[in-house]
């Protein structure tokens, strides 16, 4: 007994640490080990060319993860794990951010790839229509490499994607701008367009 308190820290402490342990290795890394994109394709695109399905399901989970590593970070029983887990953290925040970019690239993508791969618009905006057709190779080479790989993880740790991500996003952005441009000028010509949205004006124009 008179090891008694000793003894009884000791077995918390151990209990503590296997239940953290159960959590990162058996549901927190092998959940990424196994989750797998979805890579739909897009209207007049026959390729796999975005991403689809469970992708807010994804974020969802790497936010709820992401929660539990820091929270297993700031307890005292971590010392065993904590480089795993500060490694865990640092791989899914940078998961977390190429998702969010990869997105947003999306976004802009589907928004133009109608405009610039058909129709007068495309010829009205030389520049930019060149400039697109360059961004949508690199996309859907990016997207087809995404649709071969699948593994969540695997797809956003590659360099081609994280390193050619920032540049679509900005050239997208310009040919956005110019397209935007090019409608407030009809706008001009013909004051009713006014009342349509870019959606819609683009349809009437192409």
């Amino acid at each position: 007994m008179q090891f008694r308190e000793e003894i009884e820290e000791i077995t918390e402490s151990a209990d503590k640490q296997l239940k953290l342990e159960k959590t990162l290795k058996e549901e927190i890394i092998a959940h990424w080990e196994d989750e797998e994109l979805q890579i739909k394709t897009w209207k007049g695109v026959d390729a796999p060319c975005t991403l689809g399905g469970n992708i807010v399901d994804i974020q969802e989970k790497l936010e709820e993860h992401l929660n539990q590593l820091n929270q297993m970070n700031a307890m005292k029983y971590v010392t065993p794990f904590k480089t795993e887990v500060t490694d865990r953290i640092a791989l899914l925040s940078d998961v977390k951010d190429v998702i969010e970019k990869w997105l947003k690239v999306q976004t802009l993508w589907t928004n133009l790839v109608s405009v610039f791969t058909s129709g007068d618009i495309a010829r009205n905006l030389p520049t930019e229509a060149k400039l697109f057709k360059t961004i949508d190779k690199i996309w859907l080479k990016n997207m087809e490499r995404a649709f071969e790989t699948k593994n969540v993880v695997s797809c956003c740790q590659n360099e081609l994607l994280k390193s050619s991500l920032g540049t679509m996003q900005n050239d997208l952005e310009k040919c956005q701008k110019q397209l935007e441009s090019y409608l407030e000028q009809k706008r001009g010509i013909f004051p009713r367009f006014y009342f349509c949205s870019n959606a819609d004006l683009l349809k009437i124009l192409s």
